[in-house]
């Protein structure tokens, strides 16, 4: 559980509810109709239909709709972060902390799809989700800054806008929770290193006259 979970007015340790849901499995179900319905189209009834249980036994683990949105929300941010801080501390150059930052994301996409979705879904409709925006722009700034910084250093093409070339990098990376599926992740094995390969390399043979 992350210091921010630790703060919900909640048990620290997830207890067993009446019918064997623990805080997680009755996480993981509460992304899934959030991803299918929308978050503000989804009632605690939809959520207590799709479990089979009774809204108190909900009641249990959390206190509303709103802390179940800022926990998955929560566990995104957390898991981008942790990938951007490793980029950070990486004694490299601006470019390869960059394509550090790119493959780990694609990464962490695929391995927690679900609440990665649900994180690029966020409009700011609420304080909890402008709080996960502000988050995720420190995340998209710090990667506009190695661009800036791997362009200086003459890694990078001066002719992009920096902030641009970070928008679509990463509009790449984010684009696979539309078509990639966790029940096809033996299939997806390669996509990191072919995501950085194509955003880093292009898709032009080089050594051919045009």
């Amino acid at each position: 559980m992350t210091s921010r979970e630790a703060s919900v007015p909640m048990p620290r340790t997830a207890r067993r509810g009446r019918p064997g849901y623990d805080l997680d499995s009755l996480l993981a179900v509460a992304v899934e109709v959030f991803n299918e319905r929308g978050y503000d189209a989804t009632s605690m009834g939809d959520l207590s239909e799709r479990l089979g249980i009774a809204k108190s036994a909900i009641y249990h683990h959390v206190a509303s709709k709103e802390v179940l949105l800022r926990l998955a929300l929560d566990r995104a941010l957390d898991g981008l972060e942790a990938v951007t801080q490793g980029a950070r501390e990486l004694d490299v150059s601006a470019v390869r902390r960059l394509e550090h930052l790119v493959h780990e994301s694609v990464v962490l996409l695929l391995d927690h799809q679900p609440y990665v979705t649900l994180l690029l879904r966020v409009r700011g409709n609420s304080p909890v989700e402008l709080a996960a925006l502000q988050r995720r722009r420190a995340l998209d700034r710090y990667a506009a800054s190695l661009v800036r910084d791997a362009v200086r250093a003459g890694d990078l093409r001066a002719d992009l806008d920096p902030t641009v070339t970070a928008r679509l990098m990463f509009g790449l990376v984010n684009s696979l929770v539309e078509w990639t599926r966790p029940a096809s992740r033996a299939h997806t094995q390669a996509l990191p290193d072919e995501v950085s390969a194509l955003v880093f390399d292009g898709l032009r043979v080089r050594d051919r006259p045009r």
